[in-house]
């Protein structure tokens, strides 16, 4: 009874987890990500000599310490240790409600709101983008953070428990403020934007493998093979070209980035999305959403 109990553990943990995310939403107040971009902001600012070593080491002083006393604390309360710190992985609720404050002024056409609203969780310049550039932008970062937020923190939780979730979105947090090919940080963040590829390599198949279950299927499958190795992302890619041709919406093209125009490959097929289809993008997630937690119970099943 105790083996089946074990068992069944992680993914119960999973399913208290996303329910208090879904109850709870995030953190507004101290918000413990939040905290730990100000620490790594610190150790950039101390250790950046523009240097592959430095960057490593201040990779490890930024997330060794964390993950090593997840792991320390994790023995005294396993099932309670991996629903917080899943919990504070998890975004969710986030990508949800963030959606929804672009779609609605968007379908509203009150495109000022959309754009500032967008801008809060893109890192592309938005403020010249008409109605159906925010709407693809919208659709492209809601599919690529649904992994990132989601399925590959929920990847290493299934493997390590809470330790492995807070290790992927330490490493997924400095990969977003290292991982730029600047003269600042070519070669500090190389480190980071390294780690965070081969952390992402498997989920973000996995992800991308659930989109296209969930949706057009065939459609999803094809754009997956022809359009993903064009991108300049090895996860990204995959993530966004099955999530494109799933919905049946066309993404990429030119996007501009800190003031410079760049043409992306084409993403998906069909017509270029609208407002309402950042709603179908989140539904797409939700629906892999439950669709992992029936994975990890059915894991779980078969080793009780």
């Amino acid at each position: 009874m105790s083996f089946a109990i074990d068992a069944l553990s992680m993914p119960l943990a999973a399913l208290s987890a996303v329910l208090l995310d879904r109850v709870l939403g995030e953190v507004t107040r101290f918000h413990p990500l939040v905290g730990f971009g100000n620490l790594a902001t610190v150790i950039e600012k101390t250790l950046n000599r523009r240097s592959l070593a430095g960057g490593l080491l201040a990779w490890l002083l930024a997330v060794g310490p964390w993950v090593a006393l997840a792991f320390w604390l994790r023995p005294f309360a396993p099932f309670a240790v991996d629903v917080v710190l899943l919990y504070f992985a998890l975004g969710a609720q986030s990508l949800c409600e963030h959606a929804d404050a672009i779609a609605r002024p968007l379908a509203a056409e009150r495109l000022d709101e959309a754009r500032q609203r967008l801008s809060w969780i893109v890192s592309r310049d938005t403020a010249r983008l008409d109605a159906t550039g925010i709407a693809r932008a919208g659709v492209e970062s809601v599919l690529e953070n649904g992994n990132d937020a989601i399925f590959a923190t929920l990847f290493w939780f299934a493997l390590l428990g809470g330790p492995g979730a807070l290790l992927f979105r330490l490493a997924n947090t400095l990969d977003a403020m290292w991982g730029y090919r600047s003269e600042r940080f070519n070669l500090f963040g190389r480190c980071a934007a390294r780690l965070d590829d081969g952390l992402n390599f498997i989920p973000a198949r996995l992800t991308a493998l659930s989109y296209s279950l969930l949706g057009h299927t065939r459609n999803a499958l094809a754009c997956w093979r022809a359009q993903a190795p064009g991108w300049d992302s090895p996860n990204a890619g995959p993530v966004m070209s099955a999530g494109a041709g799933s919905l049946g919406v066309l993404l990429g093209g030119a996007a501009i980035y800190h003031g410079q125009e760049e043409i992306r490959p084409p993403l998906g097929s069909g017509q270029p999305p609208v407002a309402a289809d950042l709603g179908r993008a989140i539904t797409l997630i939700q629906h892999s959403l439950w669709l992992w937690l029936a994975a990890l119970l059915m894991i779980g099943l078969l080793n009780a």
